[in-house]
């Protein structure tokens, strides 16, 4: 039996147990910036998954995530956040996990296991062709990943697939392969330390490179950010006002008149007309506000 990467037990563990809180906590520490680095040897295929990730969606296709255990709560935190932060609509975005929402309080158990749901997760969702499935596991081989490959694959889905070990049955269905070659746990195969710390920065990666090919981060700002509470509603206003030139009451008068809408909003405060004049520019040139400004500004140049 060959044991994988993310099962062996770091050497540096030896007599962890009997060391004092702070040697273990520095050993623990050291471990999760090591298994972080590891995310720089997979920055081109990183790269590739977010280009394909929003060449999906920008042709009206979903994105879904599918994983189980500790890879789940990394996918669930990755999705979530993404129409909050980035205005992606919640019905383009899928998360599928094994034992479903309600498995979330036993992460462990033979929920991974379970093959024949991830195949029914997959047809249930009514994902195909023009989707894409981002699969996640430590190992590489969890049964409920592998098997939503499978289905995704039948169904013509693209599949990005993230795994901490190498050359894994997780990669054999996959358009891109991510592989983050993390250190042995110092707590042997609790990959939610190291492995799970750079799944995280992972996605965190490919879902923010995905924003930008979108044109919903500008100069750094999340331009498509959905304002739902107050804090958010201040942080659209200092958006507007950064890149639109303006102050801060101005910028709050264009947010009312482009109905909440950051790139409108910038769009008014840069010369457009009304929000409908903001807004058909936005659509002309596919949600990108840099090249919505410079029509603009060409066509008030031109008066």
């Amino acid at each position: 039996m060959v044991v994988t990467r993310t099962e062996q037990r770091n050497d540096k563990a030896s007599g962890l147990d009997e060391r004092s809180p702070e040697d273990v906590l520095r050993l623990l520490h050291e471990a999760q910036i090591e298994a972080a680095a590891s995310v720089a040897r997979a920055t081109d295929s990183i790269a590739k998954g977010a280009l394909l990730a929003a060449e999906t969606l920008a042709a009206g296709g979903r994105i879904a995530y599918a994983a189980a255990g500790s890879s789940g709560l990394m996918a669930l935190a990755d999705a979530l956040e993404l129409p909050g932060t980035y205005g992606i609509a919640p019905d383009r975005v899928v998360i599928l996990l094994a034992g479903g929402i309600e498995g979330l309080n036993r992460l462990a158990g033979s929920y991974e296991d379970d093959v024949e749901q991830a195949a029914r997760d997959i047809a249930g969702a009514g994902l195909g062709q023009g989707d894409c499935l981002i699969s996640i596991s430590a190992s590489g081989t969890t049964p409920y990943a592998l098997a939503a490959n499978d289905e995704a694959k039948r169904r013509g889905l693209k599949i990005i697939a993230i795994a901490n070990n190498p050359d894994v049955p997780l990669f054999a269905q996959a358009d891109v392969a991510i592989t983050l070659e993390t250190p042995p746990e110092i707590v042997a195969g609790s990959t939610r330390m190291g492995a799970g710390t750079a799944q995280k920065i992972a996605l965190n990666l490919l879902s923010t490179l995905m924003a930008v090919h979108l044109g919903h981060v500008h100069d750094g700002y999340m331009v498509n950010l959905v304002a739902d509470n107050e804090k958010l509603r201040e942080r659209a206003a200092i958006i507007v006002s950064a890149i639109g030139a303006c102050d801060i009451a101005h910028a709050k008068q264009h947010l009312a008149s482009s109905g909440g809408s950051v790139k409108s909003a910038i769009l008014l405060a840069a010369g457009a007309a009304n929000a409908k004049q903001a807004s058909h520019i936005l659509e002309g040139n596919q949600q990108r506000l840099r090249p919505a400004l410079s029509e603009l500004k060409g066509s008030l140049g031109s008066r």
